[in-house]
């Protein structure tokens, strides 16, 4: 059970943005939020690693998390940024395999954590879960299909203009003259994240500079307002 009513109360703010409970029985919610623990992670702590046969549901209660793939060598390639109020794990709750990604706090963050022993219980009572669970992984696998298309049709450029873009609907601050703030990631971030050679990113990230587009400062970049906007085009 959440250990305190602070963290039950939201527990119950963010599992509605959760799409597997969203038209669960009210009668039954209730018992799925006394079903989450609650757990802490520190910054650059590991939630879990790819191939780990945990199969639990994480949702996010304050923090932020990156999700990453790790190569035979060593290489990491992250796959997204999640935050506040969004969840993971769903793969391994549903099927009981394990893990497919290696998941990792990016800053001190507290998890809402479901077992999977729980869900099968709360589908035994309430069959509308299945079909929420068969919506949550057609949503997934559409946002995979969607990347990929991205990343083979669009050029260096674009594929960093819209990761910014992306990045300022998720997390960026507006400054003076309309210009977003965002924390600073490093060229070899940024180029596994467009899936794109470290030297073709850094050469875009200097012309880009050079366009007044982006400013880096030593913990930050700042966003011209012309990134966002063709973003949401």
């Amino acid at each position: 059970m959440p250990n305190s009513r602070d963290e039950r109360v939201l527990i119950e703010k963010f599992i509605s943005r959760v799409t597997l409970f969203r038209d669960i029985a009210a009668k039954y919610l209730e018992q799925i939020i006394d079903d989450f623990s609650v757990l802490h992670a520190a910054k650059n702590e590991a939630v879990f690693v790819q191939e780990d046969t945990s199969t639990d549901l994480y949702l996010i209660l304050r923090g932020r998390v990156k999700v990453t793939l790790m190569g035979e060598e060593g290489e990491e390639y992250i796959l997204t940024d999640l935050y506040r109020g969004d969840y993971f794990g769903e793969m391994s709750l549903i099927d009981g395999k394990p893990r497919c990604a290696t998941v990792v706090a990016v800053e001190d963050s507290t998890f809402a954590v479901l077992k999977r022993e729980r869900l099968i219980e709360a589908l035994r009572r309430d069959p509308v879960l299945a079909l929420d669970l068969l919506s949550t992984l057609v949503h997934k696998l559409r946002k995979a299909t969607e990347r990929e298309e991205r990343l083979a049709f669009l050029d260096v450029r674009e594929r960093l203009l819209e990761l910014f873009g992306e990045l300022i609907r998720q997390e960026g601050s507006e400054e003076e003259e309309g210009f977003y703030r965002l924390g600073k990631r490093t060229q070899k971030e940024l180029a596994i994240r467009i899936g794109a050679s470290r030297e073709a990113t850094s050469q875009v990230l200097r012309a880009l500079a050079s366009e007044k587009i982006i400013m880096e400062r030593d913990s930050f970049f700042l966003i011209a307002p012309s990134v966002y906007r063709e973003d949401l085009e």
